[in-house]
């Protein structure tokens, strides 16, 4: 075992863990090296009041970061243990890795580290063609390895009913002024490190929807280039829902996206039935499932989707003072 990471190997792993997804492009996320440990910490500077009161999408980011983290030191050959959530008196510390035996990478983390650069929310519709029974099943085993559960809805009746819940919730979310401001200001207009580019926001929301979408901006769509009349919705959920629970399953969040585009799928994620609890409870109730919903994904087969911008790694990492 070594005696602790490096700052080169932090720098190496966290210009992955930063490719992670979160609210708005936000990047909540800060990666410190401690006691030859890495640690991944949320950015108290860069909450979303009004999105994420509870800080359930800075956790849940945080989660997803930590899951390339992971992937990336053991892609390196230098595999860590984790311990979440380690010091009670610093609930921004999401976990702490420590180096495990040196090893060889196995192929499904070649596999998933392969996919990650290639990975990107994909807003704009998808083809119709139907995801293969071998590709869902993939999904469910991504969740199933990180201790989460994925519920792929099946029929066009389950996929209604989550659109009710899934509109519903949206309504409830545009109503708070807010809200709606928080939203606009990470709408970037022009080149930024940061934020939701307007080109990748996805087209405009019209009547015909069947599924709710944020307002980034976009473009108004072509004709004839619909939303999928049948999209394959997936809801990722944890046992519980406490802090460590959500960073769970932000790690289970990564997976799932990483397997899906080792696929050749593209995926989008729907947080506004997650972000009302009422709407989160219906949801909840409908699937019949023990545990806690923590995400919604489309997922289908589209074009490739766009980049989103990423801080400089410098900028995200805490060094000791003599190292700095």
């Amino acid at each position: 075992m070594e005696n602790g990471y490096t700052v080169e190997r932090l720098r190496a792993a966290a210009t992955d863990a930063i490719r992670a997804p979160s609210l708005h492009n936000v990047q909540p996320w800060r990666f410190r090296l401690r006691g030859g440990g890495i640690e991944v910490l949320v950015d108290p500077a860069r909450r979303l009041p009004a999105t994420d009161p509870s800080g359930w999408g800075a956790r849940i980011a945080g989660g997803a970061a930590l899951f390339n983290l992971r992937l990336a030191l053991a892609a390196a050959g230098a595999p860590a243990t984790v311990r979440l959530r380690p010091y009670p008196s610093e609930p921004d510390v999401l976990a702490r890795l420590l180096p495990d035996v040196p090893r060889r990478p196995t192929p499904t983390e070649q596999g998933l580290y392969t996919a990650l650069p290639r990975r990107f929310t994909n807003r704009a519709p998808f083809w119709p063609d139907p995801v293969p029974a071998d590709a869902r099943w993939q999904l469910g085993e991504a969740a199933r390895a990180e201790h989460c559960w994925l519920e792929l809805l099946i029929g066009v009746s389950a996929v209604n009913a989550f659109a009710e819940i899934a509109h519903s919730a949206h309504r409830v979310l545009e109503r708070d002024p807010a809200y709606r401001a928080e939203r606009e200001a990470w709408v970037r207009a022009e080149p930024a490190p940061d934020g939701i580019p307007a080109a990748a926001g996805g087209p405009q929301a019209e009547p015909q929807d069947l599924l709710p979408s944020r307002g980034f901006g976009g473009v108004r769509r072509a004709p004839g280039r619909d939303f999928e009349p049948e999209p394959l919705v997936a809801v990722l959920g944890s046992t519980g829902n406490t802090a460590v629970d959500q960073v769970v399953a932000g790690q289970a969040l990564q997976r799932v996206l990483l397997t899906a585009t080792g696929a050749g799928l593209s995926a989008s994620m729907i947080s506004q039935p997650i972000e009302v609890p009422s709407a989160r409870e219906q949801l909840r109730m409908s699937l019949g499932r023990f545990g806690t919903p923590q995400m919604v994904l489309r997922v289908g087969y589209g074009q490739p989707g766009r980049s989103t911008p990423r801080r400089p790694v410098d900028e995200v990492l805490d060094l000791p003072v003599h190292l700095a």
